[in-house]
């Protein structure tokens, strides 16, 4: 439903964005994850059709967004950064003219309203005006018009920005339950909501996507992946070293000291190696282990690793 064909798009002697390429399927979840400055809003604008590329291809359902901005634009719903919206009109008001411009009328146009209303928790605010509005009322207003015309793909940049927990959790199942019937690419800072909505994350840094994979993909290239952390009491810390570091698999250890318990935390060579939780526990026998778990990967540990300034813009392998 999305294809993106060697992507660019400069400013001066700026590359915001450095050729990319990637896909979104109908009944994907896209998560388009940077740091500040990344490229994700420049490429979302461009995909959308708001900014020209400097080079490069979008079509959204087979339509180049560039030669036949029509019809690509009437399969899409688009959320843009900051969430802008008329001042001026009512929350009905606006809703209204978003269905109008999206070619709703009569009966449609006031099924479609009532819908989006209902789904974006708007019934309390409908008749003020948007300027009087909350933070997170204004952005679920305009989440609201960019499914008023229930597209069948959505662009949505920083959808929970600004919404209190609870409507996070409303608007993270929205998404999800739209995604299994819809091409959906968002962009977040907030890596707990690839794990609460994404079929599939992509890292872009300094206009290069250095990662693409599923949030299980993506935690498997993080060192915490296949690591092992126990307790153990009544064992020196130079022991428990002593031991850890004949290990085949383990890479290094990490201690903590709490009277007589040591918290041990073991790293595996290589991520995700389920040798090591084997190895640990033949190498505990005996000892007073308390606990014993074996941690999964971390985004936000291979978010830092790749756009930390000494690897930023080198892809993850």
């Amino acid at each position: 439903m999305i294809r993106v064909e060697s992507l660019t798009k400069t400013f001066g002697n700026k590359r915001a964005v450095d050729g990319i390429s990637f896909c979104v399927e109908r009944g994907e979840v896209l998560g388009f994850l940077g740091p500040n400055g990344a490229g994700k809003s420049t490429t979302m604008r461009m995909i959308t059709g708001f900014l020209p590329p400097t080079s490069g291809k979008v079509t959204v359902g087979g339509f180049d967004i560039t030669e036949k901005p029509l019809p690509a634009k009437k399969l899409m719903g688009y959320l843009p950064e900051n969430a802008p919206a008329y001042t001026d009109m009512t929350v009905h008001g606006f809703l209204d003219f978003a269905a109008e411009i999206r070619g709703l009328r009569g009966d449609a146009k006031k099924s479609a309203i009532n819908r989006v209303v209902e789904l974006c928790f708007l019934a309390s605010v409908l008749h003020q005006n948007v300027d009087t509005l909350s933070k997170g009322y204004r952005h679920r207003t305009c989440f609201a018009q960019s499914i008023i015309h229930d597209p069948e793909v959505l662009v949505l940049d920083e959808p929970t920005d600004g919404l209190d927990p609870n409507q996070k959790h409303e608007i993270r199942q929205l998404i999800r339950r739209m995604g299994e019937k819809k091409a959906i690419i968002f962009s977040t800072h907030i890596l707990e909501e690839v794990d609460a909505v994404c079929s599939r994350a992509l890292i872009i840094d300094r206009g290069n996507i250095v990662a693409n994979g599923t949030p299980e993909e993506l935690r498997q290239k993080s060192e915490w992946a296949g690591a092992v952390t126990l307790c153990i009491q009544g064992v020196t810390v130079a022991a428990i070293q002593e031991k850890f570091n004949m290990l085949r698999s383990a890479k290094k250890i990490s201690t903590t000291t709490n009277g007589s318990h040591v918290t041990v935390t073991v790293f595996p060579r290589t991520a995700g190696d389920g040798d090591l939780t084997r190895e640990v526990i033949a190498a505990t026998t005996g000892w007073p282990v308390e606990r014993l778990r074996t941690e999964e990967g971390r985004l936000d540990d291979v978010f830092r690793s790749i756009t930390m300034p000494d690897t930023a813009g080198k892809e993850v392998k």
